[in-house]
């Protein structure tokens, strides 16, 4: 059965819900929509990781898709989520302004805003022309899933040594939209680098 954690942004038109595959604790990341006691839910936050036993656990930040409230929840050991019932459609990033991020429906070419507290994080990876995709529920967008991966500018950070490939060896890089992240002590400033965007974490030189 295909995770549907996995699927592409390739096509301009995604299947109006997600298959019906259960979750497992690994797999909790921001922007799913999941179902709590039989209640609609976005992911704001999601942390992984495991207790000292070895059990694993994610704890999360998530928001009532009916009614707004949010809450914290952890999820442990052999848990299973139900992916709530919502649709997804490709989309276009157009600019940010005053707190807000406007979008473009690529199958209808109508515009929407999204407030900075919907966005979350992945605002720190959204490039003009980004294509990715929105999620909607009772035919409202109420959430963004990025790509697996994107391509950043490096704006800062301290010059590469020439020669300098060294295993292990990073250093702080501040990219074009501000996000910081560590990046090998090779890559310079002006180059562009692939970004993953889960783990915020240095792939690659694009």
């Amino acid at each position: 059965m295909p995770n549907t954690d996995q699927f592409t942004c390739d096509s301009k038109i995604l299947p109006t819900t997600l298959p019906a595959t259960m979750y497992s604790v690994a797999e909790l990341r921001s922007g799913q929509a999941i179902e709590v006691e039989g209640e609609p839910f976005l992911i704001l936050q999601a942390k992984f990781g495991r207790k000292s036993q070895g059990k694993a656990n994610n704890v999360t930040k998530l928001r009532n898709l009916k009614t707004g409230s949010v809450i914290s929840k952890t999820f442990s050991g052999a848990d299973m989520i139900t992916p709530a019932d919502v649709g997804y459609s490709h989309v276009q990033y157009l600019f940010g302004s005053d707190g807000m991020f406007t979008f473009m429906n690529l199958n209808d070419y109508n515009q929407f805003e999204l407030s900075a507290d919907t966005v979350g994080d992945a605002k720190d990876f959204l490039m003009d022309g980004l294509e990715l995709d929105v999620l909607t529920f009772d035919d409202n967008p109420i959430g963004i899933r990025l790509p697996s991966t994107v391509v950043l500018l490096v704006k800062e950070t301290t010059p590469g040594v020439r020669g300098d490939t060294a295993q292990g060896g990073t250093k702080p890089a501040t990219l074009e939209t501000g996000l910081v992240i560590h990046v090998p002590l090779f890559i310079n400033e002006g180059e562009k680098i692939r970004v993953n965007t889960e783990r915020t974490e240095y792939v690659e030189r694009a």
